[in-house]
């Protein structure tokens, strides 16, 4: 595979792994302490992964679960954060400006903060009542952030008696790590067509629905804007037909992301729609990948987890087809803002 190191791919998300039982204990303890609702609140890239974990809980639990931005938090507080509450903090860094100012308010409101982290030696890495690390970097990231807040939800859901196979899921979770390697071997060979596309144009449409949603806004935001500098249009497929739909003509880039929860109908009625309009409508499903042994129910939940390892490898290609590192900014950490 291009510029990729499948030992260290294994290691990360292995080590994202090995932190359940310990995340599960922990969850279990705040639940016992009278913990009555739950934040998840990251920063940039790392909150738009916690999503799908908040939205389980959203849908599958009467635990009440909020996103919402530290930034903002900071300013006005919210009614609902209390010292009854948990707070997840994911930063990969363990430095981020937003979260770091936030963890301050944190204490003073007496909330148990649980962090996720891939460095410990930093504000976050020492500043949480509970601290997880597992270093990984930015092309190992998603997969792991993704698994340990998907951990997190599940606990929720058995220590209030919502899930029926709790240690069956976890027990189909472990063997990730060597999938999703499987998953990214297989897909190789189709990754440089679609970097091509994305490529191709300085503009995009990105859309999904469910679960794999914050992923299409994630590799809009993050990836193609940040890290290449495509501009995106990231809309959600339901809001697509509440004003996107009217940028599609002949020429533009629409690009879908397909999971297989029960939103997978959201995104196939653009499927439907789009093709009729552009003659560029590329997809991404997460059907098309093979998970042997894997049930259709962890199929639904691992969906943006699996369209996040194959996106590292059209992003490894993107990067040497456009001559443009996905480590190279003009802004980000490098002026005052």
């Amino acid at each position: 595979m291009l510029n990729f190191d499948e030992q260290r791919f294994l290691r990360i998300q292995s080590g994202a792994i090995a932190l359940q039982k310990r995340l599960e204990t922990v969850i279990a303890s705040c639940l016992s302490a009278g913990a009555e609702n739950i934040f998840f609140l990251g920063t940039g890239g790392a909150a738009i992964l916690m999503q799908p974990a908040a939205q389980l809980l959203q849908r599958r639990s009467r635990f009440p679960a909020f996103v919402d931005m530290p930034a903002e938090l900071v300013v006005t507080g919210c009614a609902h954060l209390t010292d009854k509450s948990i707070v997840v903090m994911p930063s990969l860094s363990g430095t981020t400006k937003e979260s770091v100012a936030l963890l301050a308010r944190l204490k003073e409101i007496g909330a148990t903060v649980v962090t996720l982290v891939g460095h410990e030696e930093t504000p976050l890495g020492k500043g949480g009542d509970h601290v997880f690390v597992n270093f990984a970097e930015d092309d190992t990231s998603c997969e792991s952030f993704y698994l340990q807040s998907l951990f997190i939800a599940l606990a929720i859901l058995k220590q209030r008696g919502e899930i029926a196979n709790h240690d069956g899921i976890i027990a189909e979770l472990a063997r990730m790590p060597e999938l999703l390697l499987d998953v990214k071997r297989a897909y190789e060979p189709k990754a440089e067509a679609f970097a091509k596309i994305l490529a191709g144009s300085d503009y995009h449409i990105i859309t999904g629905a469910g679960n794999v949603w914050p992923q299409a806004f994630y590799y809009g935001m993050c990836i193609l804007e940040e890290m290449q500098w495509i501009r995106t249009r990231p809309v959600h497929a339901s809001d697509f037909f509440h004003g996107t739909l009217e940028l599609v003509e002949k020429g533009v880039s629409v690009v879908l992301f397909k999971g297989e929860d029960a939103l997978r109908p959201l995104a196939e009625r653009v499927e439907n729609f789009a093709p009729n309009y552009t003659d560029k409508l590329t997809v991404l499903d997460t059907a098309d990948f093979a998970l042997p042994g894997i049930s259709p129910e962890v199929r639904a939940l691992v969906s943006p987890v699996l369209l996040a390892t194959v996106l590292e490898r059209i992003s490894a290609h993107l990067e040497v087809m456009r001559n443009h590192p996905l480590t190279t900014r003009r802004y980000y950490k490098r002026v005052a803002y």
